[in-house]
């Protein structure tokens, strides 16, 4: 009779149990599903979501440098047309000589004061002088003509350089602006680096 119970007593307790048991496989199963399933989409999506955050990033950075070409371009158009209608002259040095780069001196250190007047710093500057720099100009003159071409690094903000190049385009003596890269700093997208090429032109006396 006490086995009779005993075994009574067990298999109530093995059907409290089972319910339970039940719950926590079905509970298991969820948090499996979910694992497998849900966790690697959400993966997915993290790695969409800083996809397109560098995306957006690389969108700005590109629209901020085309706006500040714009810009630039905006700056020398309106520089060439306030220019015309000004005589241009060619540098002549106040001595005699060959030396090129003595003869231009003089042109070179007007360029220094229109820079230092606009507040633009200078990187770099490297020189070249007649040949060469295969200059069309200077090699149909018959040595007549002395040719420095500067290539210069700058560091300035868009309206100090904005100045500097209409003061460029209204300088008294003839010179070539061969060209013009413009670079916003990566750190600070007001501040510009420029790549100018000029080319000064003396005639010999």
């Amino acid at each position: 009779m006490a086995d009779e119970n005993t075994n009574n007593s067990s298999n109530l307790k093995d059907i409290i149990l089972l319910p339970g048991v039940l719950v926590f496989i079905a509970i298991f199963m969820v948090i499996f599903i979910i694992n497998s399933k849900i966790a690697p989409g959400l993966s997915e999506y993290g790695n969409l979501s800083n996809g397109f955050k560098d995306q957006k990033e690389k969108y700005v950075s590109a629209s901020q440098k085309l706006e500040t070409l714009k810009q630039n371009n905006e700056a020398a158009l309106e520089a060439a047309s306030n220019s015309e209608g000004i005589d241009k002259e060619f540098f002549r040095p106040l001595e005699a000589g060959n030396d090129s780069e003595l003869i231009l001196a003089a042109e070179f250190n007007e360029i220094l004061d229109l820079m230092k007047a606009n507040q633009i710093k200078t990187k770099s500057v490297k020189y070249k002088y007649d040949e060469e720099v295969n200059d069309n100009f200077y090699n149909g003159s018959s040595g007549k003509f002395s040719v420095c071409q500067l290539d210069m690094v700058m560091i300035s903000n868009y309206t100090s350089f904005k100045n500097f190049m209409k003061d460029l385009y209204k300088h008294e003596h003839y010179l070539d602006i061969a060209s013009v890269e413009i670079v916003p700093y990566r750190k600070d997208k007001s501040i510009l680096i420029i790549n100018l090429t000029l080319k000064l032109y003396a005639e010999k006396v």
